[in-house]
């Protein structure tokens, strides 16, 4: 899990064993967003591993990473940048219109 510095994070996976280089490949678009040219020239990021396996699949681990995506709400846009699984609002944060209310 990597967390910059708004405090927002990515969830990946790293299937090369490049613990000490690996820093995750969130959107360049969403990042940009959130980050002027001046606030990247001292760009401070934490790099965490969440869980790690000697004998996992392939598939093994890209379940893992979608269960910690899920757990720690990576793919909200308000809290991370992973795209996928795409962020879906739950229904108790859904706005509710007019003629939605109930009487």
């Amino acid at each position: 899990m990597i967390t910059y510095p708004n405090g927002k994070i990515y969830v990946g996976s790293d299937l090369t064993d490049s613990r000490l280089t690996y820093f995750g490949s969130p959107s360049k678009e969403l990042l940009e967003r959130d980050f002027d040219r001046e606030a990247l020239r001292d760009f401070t990021i934490r790099k965490r591993i969440l869980w790690q396996s000697e004998t996992a699949t392939k598939s093994e681990v890209l379940r893992k990473e979608i269960e910690f995506i899920l757990e720690h709400r990576s793919n909200d846009p308000r809290i991370g940048y992973n795209q996928r699984p795409k962020y879906r609002v739950p229904v108790d944060e859904q706005p509710v219109s007019l003629g939605d209310r109930l009487t």
